[in-house]
């Protein structure tokens, strides 16, 4: 049975319809920290490595667009101004000398002009400054260990919660950091290679075994921020989310208070701390 074309045309506005409340309704319910249905954009930045982040992308974003349209441009006119009906005697000229130097010149000035301040934010990520607080993460076959050396070296597990949103994201036991501190997390792995990224906070680093990897962020909003594992590691990748909570100095006090009565351990590990080396 064929369609009509106004019929045809009633279906896609329908699905465009559709499609348009979807990404306005996932758009008006969508949280800090966590993904979104229809997101296009990267994620709200929680940390001064995400603005810039950020800042380079939309930067590079407006240079790649400007590139574009002026090759489209010079297309245009070549098409126009030089075919075989406008232009029926095409000329002999075989060199240039301007355009030669210009077409090698500018692009060696446009990748300098990249260069700069991708040095620059390749700098801030992996020059870790004087931390306020050390956290060890630690992947696993599929899950994630925390370790507070700096507030009594007790430890404890995180593992996927299926009973709590945002699905495969919620755990049982977050991640519990203090806003507008510098948090150093050091990264390894206890059995096959992971990665430990949160998006907001511009992280992502391997976790590998034998091998302790650091970075670093500092939050600057309170609230739930989610991440993932981003190294395929196995049958249940896809289970293993890292979520932190941020939170005010005193919320964070109280809860290091209980945190050490309900992760005590007899463990006699030594880790490094903001204060010092590692032991």
């Amino acid at each position: 049975m064929r369609m009509s074309i106004g019929r045809v045309g009633r279906h896609l506005l329908g699905l465009a319809v559709a499609g348009l409340t979807l990404a306005t309704g996932g758009a008006a319910f969508a949280e800090l920290g966590q993904p979104k249905p229809w997101e296009w954009t990267l994620q709200e930045s929680g940390s001064p490595v995400m603005d810039n982040i950020v800042w380079f992308h939309n930067f590079l974003f407006v240079l790649i667009t400007l590139i574009t349209l002026f090759v489209l441009a010079l297309l245009v006119v070549v098409v126009i101004k030089f075919n075989a009906k406008a232009n029926p005697v095409p000329s002999r000229t075989t060199h240039n000398t301007l355009i030669e130097v210009a077409w090698t010149l500018v692009p060696v000035l446009i990748l300098v002009g990249i260069s700069v301040p991708s040095f620059r934010l390749l700098f801030l990520e992996l020059d870790v400054p004087k931390a306020d607080l050390t956290i060890k993460a630690t992947g696993k076959q599929w899950y994630w260990s925390y370790a507070y050396p700096d507030n009594g070296k007790f430890e404890f597990d995180s593992l996927m919660a299926q009973d709590k949103q945002p699905r495969l994201l919620g755990v049982d036991n977050e991640m519990v950091v203090p806003v507008n501190k510098v948090i150093r997390v050091q990264v390894t792995g206890a059995d096959v290679i992971h990665a430990f990224a949160l998006p907001a906070f511009g992280v992502k680093i391997d976790a590998i075994p034998g091998r302790l990897n650091e970075t670093w962020f500092k939050a600057t909003k309170t609230g739930m921020f989610y991440g993932q594992c981003s190294e395929l590691c196995g049958k249940d990748h896809a289970f293993m989310p890292i979520a932190i909570r941020v939170v005010n100095d005193q919320e964070f006090a109280s809860w290091v208070e209980t945190a050490k009565k309900k992760y005590a351990s007899g463990g006699t590990s030594t880790y490094a701390s903001a204060a010092g080396p590692t032991q």
